[in-house]
C-alpha cells in the first residue's frame, strides 16, 4: 500500500496551520539543510534523486538549479510557477490551500541551495483561497524564523512574494511569466538566454512548480535513494494525478510515477460509468495527445508516455467514454488554444485561427472533402514553429485525434452531421 507523501496533511481540518505542519515534522528539511549541507550538497542530493519538473516539461531539477551561475553581480531569484491553467489540471491549488506550508518549506530550502534570497509565487488570479493561505502560510513562517533574516539564525536571508496572475494560460510558459511579473505583457521571450542565466530582472532566475518544490523538504529528509526507490528509475517519486472526466471517482490521488494509465482510472478511479465503455484519455492535460482506450496500459511517467506519441504534462487525466463526439472534443480543445494564444506568433495566432474555424464547420454537419487534408497541413505548419509550446500542444492533440478517431471526422464530412448529437 502506497503512503502518501505530497497529500498526507491535506485532509486534517488544520492542515494548513503552521502548528500541524510542525507536528508532522515540518521545517525539519529547512533546518538540516541548513546545518548540515552546503547549497552545492543540496544540489547534488537533488541531482541523485533524479527529481523531474513536475509542471509539464520533466527537466531534471538538480540540473536546472546546477545552470545558475555561482558568481553573480546581481541578485539572484527563484519563481514558483502557480498559475495552474492546464485544463483538467488541480493539484496545485490542493497543496496551496490545505498544505502551504510544505510549499514555503521547499521554496526555502531550494533558494538556499540555488543562493537566492527573493522567491516569488507566481499564482493564477482565481485561487482565492489558496492566495489567502499562502499569505497565512508565509506570515506564520516569518513570526517563527523560518523567513527574513538569518533564517534560523544562519547566515541565509529569505523573503517570499505573491504576485497574482489575471487568469492568461499564457503565463504558465515561464518566460511569459517573466515579463508578466516585470509589469510587461505576457509573452513568451526568445531562448537562449534562458533563464537561469537571464530571468527575472535579468538576473539568474530558477523556475520550479508547485508539486516540483513540495518534493524537495521530502527529499532532503529521507535521501535520494529513498526517492529513486518510488517508480521508474528515469521518472522517480511520487506523482499527483488530476483525474477528472466520464469517470466514477475523479479527484486527486498521489501514487508512484510509472503507475499504469488503466490502474490509476479503472483501479483508483473506479472506471466508466454504468452502461458506458472508455473511449479514450486525455494523460496530461489537454496539451497532451490521447492515448486510445487499447493503449491505457501505458506508465504515467515521462519516458513511457513519450514512447507511446503522449506526454504526462501536468498529469492531468481526463477520460472520455463512448457517448461523447471526439470532433466535439477536438473542437472545444483548439477553441480554448485559440483563445489563449498571446498571438505573437503567426502560425500559432492565425494557423489556430484557421483550425478552428475548419473544425467549426465540420461539427456543425458542413464539413467539406479536403478538410482533413486541410487540419494535417495547418498542425504541419503550427508544430515546431511557435516561440512557445502552445502551438505544439494544440497541434499535437488535433493529430493524435484525427490519427486515431479518423472515422469520426469522415462521418461528420460524409452524413453532414454529428453522428453522437
Amino acid at each position: 500500500m502506497f503512503e502518501p507523501v505530497l497529500l498526507k496533511n491535506i485532509d486534517a481540518p488544520d492542515g494548513h496551520q503552521l502548528s500541524a505542519y510542525e507536528a508532522g515534522g515540518g521545517y525539519r528539511a529547512l533546518a538540516k539543510a541548513l546545518r548540515e549541507y552546503t547549497p552545492d550538497e543540496v544540489i547534488d542530493l537533488v541531482k541523485q534523486s533524479n527529481l523531474r519538473g513536475r509542471g509539464g516539461a520533466g527537466f531534471p531539477t538538480g540540473m536546472k538549479w546546477s545552470f545558475v551561475p555561482k558568481q553573480s553581480d546581481g541578485p539572484k531569484y527563484l519563481c514558483c510557477n502557480a498559475d495552474e491553467g492546464e485544463p483538467g489540471t488541480f493539484k496545485d491549488r490542493i497543496i496551496m490551500e490545505r498544505d502551504p506550508h510544505q510549499l514555503v518549506e521547499g521554496l526555502a530550502v531550494s533558494a538556499y541551495a540555488i543562493g537566492a534570497e527573493t522567491a516569488y509565487v507566481y499564482v493564477r488570479g482565481e485561487y482565492v483561497k489558496a492566495i489567502r493561505r499562502l499569505e497565512q502560510a508565509i506570515a506564520e513562517a516569518r513570526a517563527k524564523g523560518y523567513l527574513g533574516p538569518r533564517v534560523l539564525g544562519s547566515d541565509f536571508n529569505f523573503a517570499i512574494h505573491i504576485h497574482c496572475g489575471a487568469g492568461a494560460y499564457i503565463c504558465g510558459e515561464e518566460t511569459a511569466m517573466l515579463e508578466s511579473l516585470e509589469g510587461k505583457r505576457a509573452q513568451p521571450r526568445l531562448k537562449p538566454p534562458f533563464p537561469a542565466v537571464a530571468g527575472l530582472y535579468a538576473s539568474p532566475t530558477v523556475i520550479n512548480n508547485v508539486e516540483t518544490l513540495a518534493c524537495v523538504p521530502h527529499i532532503v529528509m529521507r535521501g535520494a535513494h529513498w526517492f529513486r526507490s518510488i517508480g521508474p528509475d528515469k521518472s522517480p517519486g511520487p506523482k499527483l494525478y488530476c483525474l477528472s472526466g466520464q469517470v466514477k471517482k475523479p479527484g486527486l490521488y498521489e501514487l508512484p510515477m510509472g503507475i499504469p494509465l488503466r490502474e490509476l482510472v479503472e483501479d483508483h478511479g473506479g472506471g466508466p460509468l454504468p452502461g458506458r465503455r472508455i473511449k479514450a484519455v486525455i494523460p496530461g492535460g489537454v496539451s497532451a495527445p490521447l492515448i486510445p482506450e487499447a493503449g491505457m496500459g501505458v506508465g504515467m511517467d515521462f519516458d513511457s508516455l513519450a514512447a507511446a506519441g503522449s506526454m504526462l504534462g501536468s498529469a492531468g487525466v481526463i477520460v472520455v467514454d463512448d457517448t461523447t463526439c471526439l470532433v466535439k472534443v477536438a473542437t472545444r480543445i483548439i477553441e480554448f488554444f485559440h483563445h489563449e494564444s498571446c498571438g505573437k506568433c503567426t502560425p500559432c495566432r492565425e494557423g489556430l485561427n484557421w483550425t478552428v474555424k475548419v473544425l467549426r464547420r465540420i461539427e456543425a454537419g458542413e464539413g467539406a472533402p479536403g478538410d482533413l487534408e486541410q487540419l494535417d497541413k495547418l498542425c504541419k505548419g503550427i508544430f515546431g514553429n511557435t516561440f512557445c509550446a502552445l502551438g505544439d500542444g494544440a497541434a499535437m492533440g488535433l493529430r493524435a485525434a484525427l490519427a486515431h478517431f479518423r472515422d469520426e471526422f469522415v462521418a461528420h464530412i460524409e452524413e453532414r452531421r454529428c453522428p453522437f448529437h
